[in-house]
């Protein structure tokens, strides 16, 4: 699998930023003032980058590691255009997308946390990107491994499982049909918008990936993270995030 070629002349038309304001490794959540909050709470020297289209980037200190903090926005789409150019104009190395998610099993709760082992979609992203004809993607094996050791370590409780990409906000939707025809080796625990985009563009360029979710909303009963909280309070999900890269 290889990523599109692109033209030579072409420069980042998303990120306003120098390629030395970008760091090796990233975290992404899906919302600019998420990456605010991120930022302005645990890094250390950290300046804005970057806020084209008002798609903050920061760039700061975790401990002692350079870490980028960048929103996706909302969507394959989205996040695919970040992805892409984090990947081919900054070399970045490694992304942990950190963001929320459905929860599609009935023992899932607000806030449980979910580490994504796959991401299933029935969008044609992937054909489109580079004529992939897949629609499963992995995120790394060794990210992901990372993460658990850390999840371990922080004493978190992380379920670790499928994840379905939608292509549209499932309680703005009848989600049931789309469920009833998931192929039956996939079983999605959770469902959320970008991370078969994140997954397909990183194994494209040979780098590293991985997303971890924070279940805001369930199928099976009326909890529901409010606007604020889901802008504010995710320290959990934010800090496993940055001591694994740390």
């Amino acid at each position: 699998m290889k990523a599109p070629s692109v033209m030579p002349h072409l420069k980042p038309a998303h990120i306003n930023a120098s390629k030395d304001e970008i760091a090796p490794f990233v975290i992404m959540p899906g919302d600019p003032l998420r990456a605010k909050y991120i930022a302005e709470k645990y890094l250390t020297s950290y300046k804005l980058v970057s806020d084209t289209r008002n798609i903050f980037a920061y760039t700061g200190y975790y401990k002692e590691k350079l870490v980028t903090v960048i929103a996706s926005g909302m969507g394959m789409p989205s996040m695919s255009i970040y992805a892409f150019e984090l990947f081919y104009f900054f070399d970045v190395a490694k992304i942990i997308r950190i963001g929320t998610c459905g929860a599609l099993k009935a023992n899932m709760k607000v806030p449980d946390l979910v580490l994504a082992s796959k991401s299933y979609t029935e969008s044609n992203f992937a054909y489109s990107y580079n004529g992939d004809l897949t629609h499963v993607s992995y995120p790394s094996e060794t990210l992901n491994n990372e993460i658990v050791k850390t999840a371990q370590k922080l004493n978190l409780n992380l379920t670790i499982g499928d994840v379905l990409c939608t292509e549209q906000f499932g309680f703005y939707s009848d989600n049931e049909h789309v469920l009833k025809r998931v192929p039956k080796e996939i079983d999605p625990i959770a469902e959320e918008m970008e991370s078969f985009a994140l997954f397909h563009t990183a194994n494209s360029f040979d780098r590293q990936a991985a997303t971890i979710l924070t279940v805001v909303d369930s199928k099976y009963n009326e909890d529901f993270m409010s606007i604020k909280d889901r802008e504010k309070s995710l320290d959990q999900m934010i800090l496993l995030a940055l001591e694994t890269i740390g």
